[in-house]
């Protein structure tokens, strides 16, 4: 008897572990159900879903060169398939926000650039004199105490 990928084969349960059953499936092959491939539920104990001697349907998933043989009682259940439902399309128009375009515009970016840098410049030096503010008040707060974060202790 050859077993392939893709098969649909019935089985009987010969042994339950607490990671998946073993599945006799005639003419002494024996393959194994993962916990994972009983239900398409979570599973915490498979005793609950499985008991030796069950007869079972199972799709072979794997076969390896080593003679293990994968199945998935999951995905051998004939489910079928959802209705796709189709939504209609709306028509979406982008609101047409572009500038025109203006032919001596570095003349004017220039003068926008020099306030802007001085701009920015100032927020940065605002910036850094309340982070500094900011570190020596938490310094101060926690160089007195133990266990403070390398502190300095007199």
């Amino acid at each position: 008897m050859s077993i392939e990928v893709g098969a649909k084969l019935k089985g009987k349960v010969s042994g339950i572990t607490n990671f998946g059953a073993f599945i006799d499936l005639g003419g002494g092959k024996t393959g194994l159900v993962h916990i994972s491939e009983v239900s398409d539920g979570f599973v915490k104990d498979i005793n609950e879903v499985l008991k030796v001697g069950d007869e079972v349907t199972v799709l072979v998933t794997t076969v390896g060169n080593d003679g293990k043989i994968g199945l998935s009682i999951r995905k051998a259940v004939d489910k079928p398939k959802e209705e796709r439902r189709e939504f209609p399309k709306k028509d979406f128009q982008r609101p047409n926000t572009k500038k025109p375009f203006v032919k001596n515009q570095n003349q004017n970016s220039n003068a926008n650039n020099a306030s802007g840098k001085q701009d920015f410049d100032s927020l940065m030096s605002s910036f850094l004199k309340d982070s500094d503010d900011r570190l020596s008040t938490l310094r101060r707060s926690t160089e007195g105490k133990r266990g403070g974060r390398g502190g300095r202790r007199n």
